[in-house]
């Protein structure tokens, strides 16, 4: 069974106190308030007393309904908010407790090879790395999280956004070969922030890049819009994506089937980060099957047009 917070089993007990102290009285005197009118008949005092007992129990009703729905929204929240810090805690633990055995190891000299030696540094380095990328990434989460100004609004060139995000994804690929393609309308132009913006696409580009075969790596980046939206489309060849995970991998510290079966490194934040970005930009992301084979991951934002 699933350990539940103290926070929403309190929350739970009080929907149900809530229940039986204001539910079933109101029901009850509903019952009575229809009796009152219907066996009134030509007594006014009678009737009246239904029909304000009718209206007192409407009243009372519409009352429980806000109250469960706001209590309600309060478990909710409480739950995100626990298997939130769970998943931090998990995710925290595993580098440090690395960290801690390999200390541990050095200090009470149980390796004296200079090898192993450096092996054990190397790998706490790494551990280190992955451990601050980790805190970083969630600071940053956070700060995207906490509203919307924290990116600038200014009319940015859709090329220019895809030209950072590419320059950011030429380090991760390095030399090796890849089939990129890109068709950016350069007359096409957002409100937002360039950055922010290009560090979304970035991360979709290093999330094809990750999940595309070793070999014959494809993966294109493409824009179309209307009069009101531009969708900038970035397309691979991998493996896809399930119609069960396509909402799933955009959350917190989630990871979608493919990222177990290749295991390949990661936080499960790049995509969570993504959303954060768009949806601050009051633009939403999705993901859809690829045409031939893989996955395509669509960012749609408002279009800006200067008024004439």
């Amino acid at each position: 069974m699933k350990n539940r917070s103290p926070t929403t089993i309190l929350l739970h007990r009080a929907r149900i106190i809530f229940m039986a102290t204001a539910l079933i009285p109101t029901v009850l005197m509903t019952a009575i308030g229809i009796v009152f009118v219907a066996e009134g008949g030509s007594k006014s005092v009678a009737v009246i007393g239904g029909i304000l007992v009718l209206a007192f129990c409407t009243t009372a009703l519409v009352g429980y309904t806000l109250g469960t729905i706001f209590v309600t929204r309060g478990a909710a929240l409480a739950s995100v908010q626990n298997e939130f810090l769970s998943a931090v805690s998990h995710e925290l633990r595993t580098p440090l407790t690395s960290i801690g055995m390999f200390i541990d190891t050095l200090r009470e000299e149980r390796v004296t090879d200079p090898a192993e030696r450096h092996r054990c540094l190397t790998i706490i380095t790494q551990e280190l790395t992955r451990l601050d990328g980790l805190v970083g990434k969630l600071i940053e989460l956070s700060k995207i999280e906490s509203g919307p100004n924290v990116f600038e609004r200014r009319p940015v060139a859709v090329a220019a956004v895809i030209d950072d995000a590419l320059a950011t994804f030429e380090t991760i690929r390095f030399s090796k070969e890849v089939e990129l393609m890109v068709d950016v309308d350069p007359s096409l132009v957002v409100r937002g922030d360039r950055q922010a913006l290009a560090q979304a696409v970035g991360n979709l580009l290093g999330n094809a890049w990750k999940y595309t075969p070793a070999e014959n790596k494809k993966i294109a980046v493409t824009v179309s819009h209307d009069r009101e939206h531009v969708v900038i489309a970035v397309t691979d060849n991998g493996a896809g994506v399930p119609v069960a995970e396509r909402e799933l991998i955009f959350e917190k510290f989630q990871r979608g089937r493919a990222a177990a079966e290749t295991g390949s490194p990661g936080t499960g934040l790049g995509l969570a980060i993504v959303r954060a970005i768009v949806r601050a930009h009051q633009g939403k992301v999705e993901v859809r099957p690829a045409v031939d084979h893989g996955a395509t991951f669509r960012i749609t934002l408002p279009r800006w047009r200067e008024v004439g």
